[in-house]
């Protein structure tokens, strides 16, 4: 027999739940999210290109604004042969002392041509320092340059110069298609 203003067994049990399980709430360290397995992007394969290239480097005018005689500047020209076939045009700045051995230069270039069949274009950053005529140099692909294949290339480019020829080793990824 159910009395008016009482409850039954049952309402009062999910009322005293309900009641335990927002003061739970309240009081207890929130449980972290629940981790879900991470969608994996492949890896992108690294190449190995190889090759030989051509260089001209005409001075630019000296720029009063910029340093002046101090700051040289060279336009760069390159062909390149091998696993890389094409051409490049840049600019490069340079300081210092090339004649005691002591200097530095940064440059960019743009490549347009084929890489290991991959057709496009992609700019190339430099920086390299000369110091008791041991060289440090780092070229690195720009990161958001790549054009047509080539695009989302990164890498970085080792430039050998030995017996007055240039070669060159580069290590690239290119995203998967």
């Amino acid at each position: 027999m159910k009395i008016p203003g009482r409850k039954s067994q049952s309402q009062s049990c999910c009322l005293r739940i309900a009641v335990l399980c927002a003061a739970a709430t309240l009081f207890l360290p929130a449980l972290p999210a629940p981790v879900l397995p991470a969608q994996e992007k492949p890896v992108p394969m690294t190449h190995h290109a190889t090759g030989t290239f051509d260089v001209k480097n005409a001075p630019l005018p000296a720029d009063e604004s910029t340093g002046g005689p101090a700051v040289g500047r060279f336009a760069l020209d390159k062909q390149f042969h091998g696993d890389l076939e094409g051409i490049s045009k840049g600019q490069m700045l340079a300081a210092g002392d090339p004649s005691t051995g002591t200097a530095g230069y940064v440059a960019m270039e743009y490549v347009t041509g084929s890489l290991q069949g991959h057709s496009g274009s992609f700019a190339l950053q430099h920086f390299g320092t000369m110091s008791g005529g041991n060289f440090d140099l780092n070229v690195m692909v720009v990161p958001g340059s790549g054009k047509g294949d080539l695009a989302g290339i990164a890498g970085t480019m080792k430039i050998i110069i030995a017996g007055g020829k240039h070669s060159y080793e580069f290590d690239y990824t290119l995203p998967s298609k």
